[in-house]
């Protein structure tokens, strides 16, 4: 089911809130992701507020940069588990063999433990 705000929201907006937020969580600057894409920060700037969208090859650049694939720029926060799922299984693609025991160790432990009585 589609939140019914997202889907009044053109794809520009949602994605540039998107790009936005990946930005910020890497404590970046609008300048900073702008030098690093090779653009102008105003470009960085029409992207954010979804005055434009990025070409299919600046998208991909993007997407590199901001170390994430191209569909986690296009999608949008969903609550749904498979949706989830499909978000982390792509982190742990980029992990180690070792790395990914490890973390979906941690996660197994932890899913245990909040649903067990008095999680």
């Amino acid at each position: 089911m589609i939140n019914k705000k997202l889907a009044e929201k053109p794809l520009a907006q949602l994605l540039g809130q998107r790009i936005a937020q990946l930005r910020k969580s890497r404590q970046w600057t609008q300048a900073q992701l702008a030098e690093r894409l090779q653009v102008e920060p105003e470009t960085i700037s029409r992207f954010e507020r979804g005055a434009s969208v990025p070409s299919l090859h600046t998208l991909e650049s993007l997407a590199s940069v901001l170390r994430v694939g191209i569909a986690d720029l296009l999608a949008h926060s969903s609550t749904a588990p498979d949706d989830q799922a499909m978000r982390i299984s792509a982190w742990l693609s980029e992990l180690e063999p070792a790395d990914r025991a490890f973390v979906t160790g941690i996660m197994q432990q932890l899913c245990e433990r909040l649903r067990s009585p008095g999680g």
